[in-house]
């Protein structure tokens, strides 16, 4: 596996709760998101989107109610939306294989990261006294590209994470959450949407000589 892989490792578990929807095509391969409910140990859940071709496997038009490991990467994509700019995350399926039961633990969501700063994190506190702190990783693709992934740090993470520089190299190991929140359209109207961050467990300052 290259360099340009190992950067970007996701694992997931779970259960199809959706159909899969077309999203494009490129030199005749097909590619096709659906909704993943991935199971927490807290008795949540986080639901995820993962992109699949078809040529990993048949594109059914149900799978719904399939349990499912899935190992792959944390993409983005700038969506122009409404004269803005909207950031889209999935998980992008490098292998995915149908089993017969998933065993909720830590793999069940797991994501590790290499990239680089690319905004000054954001630090606060919850009204409960809570440190969090938000920041933005830009991580590398072949061909010029990069995946821009929010993540959040909590605790001593959080005071570390506000004390980095953009430009900075960092490691992040975590779990991929979603979390819904309301979005105000205009004056009167609001929709609700979901939002997709790395919700960091461990994270690291690294030089590219390492």
């Amino acid at each position: 596996m290259s360099r340009i892989v190992e950067n970007n490792q996701v694992t997931i578990s779970g259960e199809i709760i959706s159909g899969f929807r077309f999203s494009h095509e490129t030199f005749g391969e097909g590619f096709y998101i659906a909704d993943i409910k991935v199971d927490r140990l807290s008795n949540n859940f986080d639901i995820i989107p993962v992109m699949v071709s078809d040529r990993l496997f048949e594109i059914r038009e149900n799978c719904t109610g399939a349990q499912v490991n899935v190992t792959g990467q944390f993409r983005s994509f700038n969506c122009h939306e409404d004269s803005k700019n909207r950031l889209l995350l999935y998980v992008f399926a490098i292998e995915i294989e149908f089993v017969d039961q998933i065993v909720v633990c830590r793999e069940s969501n797991s994501i590790y990261l290499d990239g680089y700063i690319c905004k000054k994190p954001s630090y606060r506190k919850t009204p409960f006294g809570r440190e969090i702190a938000d920041l933005l990783l830009a991580v590398n693709r072949p061909y010029g590209k990069s995946d821009y992934i929010p993540c959040i740090c909590w605790g001593r993470n959080a005071i570390y994470a506000s004390r980095l520089n953009v430009g900075e190299k960092c490691r992040i190991w975590g779990r991929i959450q979603s979390r819904e929140y309301m979005k105000k359209i205009d004056e009167q109207q609001s929709e609700k949407r979901v939002a997709y961050e790395v919700s960091a467990s461990k994270l690291e300052v690294h030089d590219d000589e390492e």
